[in-house]
């Protein structure tokens, strides 16, 4: 049974993402536009609840997206080289007429929805128009790394989706790769020394072994052609 009090991701050492709290575990894959941009994330797969279990963060499992163990026998460094600074250090305002929307860049994992429909900063910068307010909103959403959030210029709060507590496996057929592991609806994340990550709504973790922003996705998996095994993305 879930227990949202009780849930959590704790990595592991050159090891894998431990999770606990019977957190949902799903496979979504990116969808495209009829111009080719990321459009939405469609559900492929459920997989079958578990109160605890392990996730690759090596990439080299035979498993996927499970650990194997395979870290031990590869002598996977899995050395967490991120910073602890909190999002809105690192990001920037883009000031709409409606929306306001910050932008970190270092938590890219370029997924893309943020190119579509002539570019998200173009896009609040005309959020006074309702087709671009509603589009702005979606592709900050569909950000699955967390690089882009929208506010309210209003009443200062972020637009966010209602996440439920869960984990995505994804996949990026239209790139011809597999995509990070997306933690959706504020779990938090232990580093292996103790420390809780600053707990949001969307982050995406590295699961090909290769970031260099470990424990998160950088886009690494794209240059690398990391594949693990799903047949749409072939």
């Amino acid at each position: 049974m879930t227990d949202k009090n009780n849930q959590l991701i704790k990595i592991v050492k050159n090891g894998p993402f431990l999770v606990y709290g019977g957190v949902p575990l799903v496979k979504l894959i990116i969808t495209t536009d009829n111009l080719g941009y990321p459009y939405e994330w469609i559900e492929k797969e459920k997989y079958p609840q578990q109160e605890e279990y392990a996730l690759c963060r090596c990439g080299k499992s035979e498993n996927k997206p499970f650990c194997d163990g395979k870290h031990e026998k590869i002598s996977f460094k899995g050395i967490e080289t991120t910073g602890q600074e909190s999002y809105l250090v690192n990001a920037r305002e883009i000031q709409g007429s409606d929306l306001i929307l910050t932008d970190n860049p270092t938590l890219c994992n370029h997924a893309g929805f943020c190119t579509r429909a002539g570019g998200i900063e173009n896009l609040v910068r005309q959020s006074d128009d309702p087709e671009a307010k509603k589009t702005v909103i979606k592709i900050a959403g569909n950000c699955n790394s967390g690089r882009f959030a929208v506010w309210d210029k209003e009443t200062k709060k972020p637009i966010e989706p209602d996440f439920k507590p869960s984990i995505a496996v994804t996949e990026e057929p239209e790139k011809g790769v597999s995509g990070p592991l997306w933690v959706r609806g504020m779990i938090p994340i232990e580093s292996a020394d103790g420390t809780i990550y600053e707990i949001r709504n969307r982050v995406t973790l590295c699961r090909c072994g290769q970031s260099f922003n470990k424990p998160f996705c950088d886009g690494t998996h794209i240059e690398t052609d990391f594949n693990d095994g799903d047949e749409s993305i072939k």
